[in-house]
């Protein structure tokens, strides 16, 4: 992975010094609240109901064991002993002190790590593809490109006020599974006319109270020009984005107001004028790059079947669990963080030293995140998975559930979020309540549910299979439900299947519907290819067929 140099020290420790100070000023009523919250949003910090939030960068997803066990000293030292993996691959703590944030900072700077642009109208952390390297449907590795798009946009003169947040999600395989189509930018890694690799770039997407899927905005851009073609949508965005309404000031709103043609029209012609005087990509920086992200010294080994003569416990969980992986006798590892009893996402202090050690033992000390909130461990031999996974299942870390109905994503909702109308994670404790028969799971196939607490959508509620958002009524905690959304390659945005639920029913409203689609479902269809065959109507008609047994 990438090791900082003199630079990325400097700068990074100068920014704690800054901000140490800057909160000192603050707390001593130097500075106003509104003059300290700009301050603060850049450097992750956020205030949520309760207390603080602070939300640490993990660039791409990429961890180090050292860094990892840092994440878990850090939580039992100035939080409450866990912390909480987000769809963006980063780390949120929701009870630091403010007095002790800059010395959070500053032990994150030890080991390479920040929170900078993790908050604010500026580039938030470039997000990625966890099986970068690893996949065997993969052109060609997008780390190298995500670590330049890091060093670039990082305190960016300027593009550090934008209108709005924005994000950048880089894959380098057919299956997008860093929904780029979602983002603000999305950057494919595509062969041309030639077979040379360059990028196919989409602006224009994201969620929130105005989904919208990303539309293309070149379809072939040759790698020397990312950043000077990057620039160029951020330039176009930057000078006509609306700054008059929150609502309206992302560059979704600006890409569907003026049209893709027009939109695509207006950065090639900022392109065209600008390229020459702007920075070009060249093959010494891109080797450079790469060479932070050389393959480990793989041991040359043949597939083998470890689940052969093993527990039915950890057959189902080899099955779910871990993929393919490029080099044989090796396979790529899902740690679930979707034990049913714990809110998606979070892991206690001493888990994530644990998994620390694993990742030393058993896939050359790196830790990765995944967009729907769970870690793996990229590199493990086939030989040694029975092992590893002894130890996950003592820890409660071996959750046979990675691609299935209980794989949620689900944001923090009204247990923390000040922007919130309703729970998240009491709901999903519901659901796992509800469906607690791995048999029927697995029966289910692959299923997405996305939930949501607020119309900000941090959960993705809009492109999950099943979508589920928390509304107000009257003080109340309802559910809006969303079906045949998808966040990939195919990405769609869900349907209202009709009124909002109370939290009460919301898991037997969701068995209604996967009734509909046991019986109807044809060989080998999932649920999202049952509801765009069959359209919302019949699972409507029986998710309201009559009222819910109390």
């Amino acid at each position: 992975m990438y090791q900082y140099d003199v630079v990325d020290k400097t700068l990074v420790n100068e920014r704690v010094a800054q901000f140490r100070d800057q909160t000192r000023r603050f707390l001593a009523g130097e500075l106003s609240d509104e003059e300290f919250r700009h301050l603060r949003l850049r450097n992750g910090l956020y205030i949520q109901r309760q207390a603080p939030m602070l939300r640490v960068a993990v660039p791409y997803g990429m961890l180090s064991s050292t860094q990892l066990r840092a994440l878990g000293s850090i939580a039992r030292r100035y939080d409450r002993s866990y912390g909480h993996f987000t769809t963006r691959q980063n780390i949120q703590y929701n009870w630091p002190r403010l007095e002790q944030v800059p010395d959070i900072l500053a032990e994150l700077a030890q080991v390479e790590m920040h929170a900078i642009q993790t908050s604010g109208n500026c580039i938030r952390n470039t997000t990625s593809d966890h099986l970068a390297g690893v996949t065997p449907d993969e052109l060609e590795d997008p780390r190298p490109w995500c670590e330049l798009i890091r060093q670039w946009s990082t305190f960016h003169p300027e593009f550090t006020y934008l209108p709005r947040k924005f994000k950048i999600a880089v894959t380098g395989a057919a299956q997008d599974r860093a929904a780029s189509l979602v983002h603000d930018v999305g950057v494919h890694i595509v062969r041309g006319a030639g077979g040379e690799l360059g990028f196919e770039i989409l602006a224009g997407g994201g969620l929130g109270r105005t989904p919208i899927i990303g539309q293309v905005v070149r379809e072939f851009l040759p790698r020397e020009h990312l950043l000077s073609y990057l620039e160029a949508i951020l330039r176009v965005y930057n000078l006509e984005g609306r700054r008059d309404n929150l609502q309206k000031a992302r560059i979704k709103i600006l890409v569907r107001s003026l049209g893709i043609v027009e939109f695509r029209r207006r950065v090639e012609a900022e392109w065209e004028l600008t390229r020459a005087d702007g920075p070009r990509v060249d093959a010494a920086e891109i080797a450079r790059l790469r060479s932070f992200f050389n393959p480990p010294a793989y041991r040359s080994l043949a597939d083998c079947e470890p689940a052969a003569g093993k527990s039915t416990a950890f057959r189902a969980w080899y099955r779910y669990n871990t993929v393919a992986h490029k080099v044989p006798g090796y396979r790529a590892v899902f740690i679930s963080l979707k034990k049913p009893d714990v809110a998606p996402g979070d892991i206690t202090d001493t888990q994530m030293e644990l998994v620390a050690d694993l990742a030393d033992r058993y896939s050359f000390g790196e830790v990765r995140v995944t967009h729907t909130q769970n870690l793996l461990l990229a590199d493990v031999e086939q030989d040694q998975a029975f092992e590893l996974w002894q130890t996950l299942e003592q820890a409660g870390l071996a959750t046979p559930n990675i691609g299935t109905l209980t794989d949620m994503i689900c944001c923090p909702g009204l247990d923390f979020c000040s922007l919130a109308n309703a729970g998240s994670i009491d709901v999903a404790k519901l659901i796992n309540d509800r469906f607690d028969d791995y048999d029927y799971l697995y029966d289910l196939g692959e299923l997405e549910i996305k939930m949501s607490g607020c119309m900000n959508a941090c959960g993705h509620h809009h492109v999950g299979h099943i979508g589920i958002l928390g509304v107000d009524k009257s003080g109340e905690e309802w559910y809006q439900i969303t079906i045949g959304g998808a966040a990939g390659a195919d990405a769609s945005l869900g349907a209202v299947i009709g009124p909002s639920v109370p939290k009460v029913d919301v898991a037997e409203t969701i068995a209604r519907l996967l009734e509909v689609y046991v019986e109807q479902r044809r060989p080998e269809e999932r649920f999202l290819d049952t509801v765009r065959r069959l359209g919302v109507k019949p699972f409507k008609e029986r998710a309201y067929a009559a009222p819910i047994a109390a």
